[in-house]
């Protein structure tokens, strides 16, 4: 299948930055970026990501309601889902699990195991 596409979706550009410089660091993998929900799920039927890396607080649209029109889209609903949050809470991580995330990572991320933490999600080789 060649190197996994991962789409980012994040409203703030140092986080964009950073999480890049983390999932390529030792991947192949491409990384794919939107500043907005609706702009991620515009991103994400287009190109079909192998995952989407997804921030809970955005403006407009916030990642639980992206990730619910993810998962309505016949075209979106399979790929995985990976929740970025400043929240840390049991009950907070607990509620992204339950809208579907197949995993939770709390910001602030060390970038240096941003690519291994997502690997482990969702079962991935770090190469390939």
């Amino acid at each position: 299948m060649g190197s996994k596409r991962i789409l980012l979706v994040d409203d703030e550009s140092d986080i964009q930055t950073v999480a890049r410089l983390g999932l390529t660091l030792g991947t192949n993998w491409e990384v794919l970026t939107a500043v907005s929900g609706q702009a991620g799920i515009e991103v994400a039927i287009a190109r079909q990501p192998d995952a989407i890396l997804l921030d809970v607080m955005m403006p407009d649209m916030d990642g639980l309601a992206t990730i619910a029109a993810l998962k309505a889209n016949a075209e979106t609903q399979t790929i995985p889902v990976i929740f970025l949050t400043a929240k840390a809470q049991a009950a907070d991580r607990r509620r992204l699990y339950e809208v579907g995330a197949q995993g939770v990572i709390t910001k602030p991320f060390d970038p240096t195991t941003l690519a291994s933490q997502v690997s482990g999600f969702l079962d991935w080789p770090l190469t390939g």
